[in-house]
């Protein structure tokens, strides 16, 4: 093994089958498994729970987790630090704490301070990426890398890296303060004056348009992505030729028609001929995004009464599946099980309209009700099953007698 291979580790660390029945006890349910094997629906008393067919830990986060678990079984005499967090759930960076894992934050501005790293340390890259400025930062460092980065995550960084060599700027749709958009929007940094724009929204989108369409100047347009695209951004030269990208957490359907908008602008300033040398576009929203997404429209066919999301308050790819909840059902977003307190009856949820924390009792409707059931790709089947345990247990039913049922029936 080389000196770079013995340092960097980016398929794992061979200890897979001696972390799996760990990673099973911690984050599997067999109340989950029972609900999926009954048919994605479950009959308890007067409550009938209703559970998307593609909900929980995706791929990419379960291999994150995974090989964070992986390190600190192989690296036990080293101090371990993770950059920012390994996924937007509380529950798993709890338990990574736990383990002795040292979590590095950055600041306001996305900034990571790596001064307190040696060459001796062990520190794990999370499944969002880091900037290419932090990746060289630990590199030159000189200390063990785990890149659990995500595979998606990757593929967008290879079109947004070939929007920047092809001379057109990157327009990415995602959340310009989180880490997975900040990490994105580093890559055009590969190509000597790659330039960015991050757009959060429809309203974002339309700012740019009116600009590309020559109906705002390019002041206007500066003041409204300030922090928001890369240093030197001239309007005048960089929307000329535009790709685009998305965060891929986003909501697939706003993405799609936000580079439909943007490529519309671009034909009306340049006409149709001109649209392919100076418009490029590529569905990056992850597959277990899209999945996620595409299940919560289906259980929405038929509403339930109400909808429990289950997912960490800062994670993107929950928030979304709430929202779209919310279109057709009562929604309640919460953080973990322990949101459902049994003992007063209370639920603790992020409202979806408006982002306020809050605790409502008698939140369960009167006679039979169906409950929906999804949760974001960083909540383990654990939660999701204690979830269903708690509501339960509010209802004055015992979940162990209800699995015991199942077995037998």
């Amino acid at each position: 093994m080389s000196e770079a291979e013995a340092t960097y580790f980016r398929k794992g660390l061979g200890l897979k089958a001696e972390v799996k029945p760990v990673l099973d006890a911690e984050y599997g349910s067999e109340l989950v498994a029972a609900i999926k094997a009954s048919g994605y629906s479950l009959r308890a008393g007067r409550i009938t729970f209703r559970m998307a067919h593609s909900l929980g830990f995706c791929y990419g986060v379960d291999r994150a987790v995974e090989y964070a678990y992986e390190t600190c079984r192989k690296f036990p005499d080293h101090r371990i630090f993770l950059v920012g967090e390994i996924i937007h759930n509380p529950h798993v960076n709890n338990r990574l704490k736990e383990m002795g894992v040292t979590f590095l934050y950055p600041d306001d501005e996305g900034v990571f301070d790596f001064t307190g790293v040696t060459p001796d340390d062990v520190v794990v890259i999370p499944a969002f990426g880091v900037k290419l400025s932090d990746f060289q930062a630990l590199r030159d460092i000189g200390c063990v890398l785990v890149d659990t980065t995500c595979g998606s995550v990757l593929h967008v960084w290879k079109r947004v890296e070939g929007y920047a060599r092809d001379g057109f700027t990157a327009i990415v749709h995602g959340k310009y303060y989180h880490e997975e958009t900040r990490a994105t929007s580093s890559q055009v940094m590969r190509h000597p004056g790659g330039t960015y724009l991050v757009v959060r929204d429809m309203d974002d989108t339309r700012t740019v348009c009116d600009f590309i369409r020559g109906n705002l100047d390019a002041a206007t347009l500066l003041d409204s992505f300030s922090g928001k695209c890369s240093g030197g951004f001239d309007p005048d030269v960089h929307l000329q030729r535009v790709g685009v990208a998305n965060q891929t957490t986003m909501l697939a359907s706003e993405s799609l028609e936000i580079a439909q908008v943007i490529g519309e602008a671009i034909r009306d300033r340049y006409g149709d001929e001109e649209l392919p040398r100076r418009f490029r576009s590529f569905d990056t929203i992850c597959s277990a995004t899209q999945d996620r997404q595409d299940a919560v429209v289906g259980l929405m066919r038929e509403p339930p009464d109400l909808m429990i999301v289950v997912g960490g308050y800062n994670s993107s790819n929950t928030t979304h599946l709430a929202h779209l909840c919310s279109e057709s059902a009562r929604t309640f977003h919460i953080e973990t099980d322990k949101s459902v307190d049994p003992t007063t009856g209370t639920i603790s949820h992020r409202r979806v309209t408006d982002g306020e924390l809050c605790v409502e009792g008698e939140w369960l409707p009167e006679g039979e009700v169906s409950i929906g059931l999804t949760a974001g790709a960083s909540t383990p089947d654990s939660l999701i099953g204690r979830t269903v345990q708690r509501i339960l247990q509010t209802e004055g039913l015992d979940p162990e007698e209800l699995l015991a049922e199942i077995s037998a029936g």
